[in-house]
């Protein structure tokens, strides 16, 4: 009943945030953050209402995808670092990798994709603060990187995904989202060959979720608000 009860808070905020901003609460779509989330826990949320969840670790991706612990959610995303040498093992079991941030990985999701027969849909990771301890390119990269994406059968291009500062006070983020809003529309712009599937910004979390709405998100990424503090990983 607790997580029944955060998700309708949650949803409620972003529809708040949403008719405050002068946007349809429709727009929004709210990602559960399930990093070092059971089984148990994640079939809970979706049976609460969660539609779409999104998983930071390969190795705990996998767990659940063996244990069907996603059943009766809409989407499935990949929202972590990713490794090279471990995108055989997310590439076309997941609807959207929102954390590509090099060419290299970007064709190495071409590659296993066309092994595949697909087209597996991205965001490419802009690391809008700065912080040497986060992925994502460099703003003044990503014009490259999208024009790369163009080049690549089996990717789609589908938006852009941040990770800003921790956010300690409202609006201490709302210049980052600002820049990335204008990122997104500039490079939503140059793009002539997929401008219609460009439809995602994804930023915003626990502590800022609404302050990114407000500026243009169209999809948020929550775990803490939603499931309470992290439990340990097991050893």
């Amino acid at each position: 009943m607790e997580l029944e009860r955060s998700l309708q808070s949650i949803k409620q905020r972003i529809s708040a945030a949403a008719l405050a901003a002068g946007r349809d609460p429709e727009e929004i779509t709210l990602c559960a953050a399930t990093k070092v989330q059971s089984d148990e826990t994640i079939r809970a949320a979706i049976a609460a209402g969660l539609t779409v969840c999104g998983e930071n670790r390969v190795q705990e991706l996998c767990a659940h995808l063996e244990a069907d612990a996603y059943a009766g959610a809409q989407q499935v995303h990949f929202i972590g670092h990713l490794q090279t040498n471990k995108v055989n093992k997310v590439v076309g079991r997941v609807e959207l990798i929102q954390s590509v941030d090099s060419l290299h990985l970007m064709q190495a999701i071409d590659k296993q994709a066309g092994k595949l027969g697909i087209v597996q849909d991205i965001l490419l990771q802009v690391n809008v603060g700065g912080e040497q301890s986060k992925g994502g390119i460099a703003p003044e990269e990503l014009d490259e990187l999208a024009g790369q994406a163009r080049e690549l059968p089996n990717v789609r291009l589908r938006g852009l995904m941040a990770i800003p500062p921790i956010a300690l006070a409202p609006g201490d983020n709302t210049h980052y989202f600002v820049k990335m809003r204008q990122l997104f529309v500039d490079m939503k712009e140059k793009i002539d060959h997929n401008k219609n599937d460009i439809n995602c910004l994804s930023m915003g979390m626990s502590r800022d979720f609404e302050d990114a709405i407000a500026q243009g998100a169209t999809l948020v990424r929550v775990g803490t608000a939603l499931f309470g503090p992290r439990p340990a990983r097991e050893v």
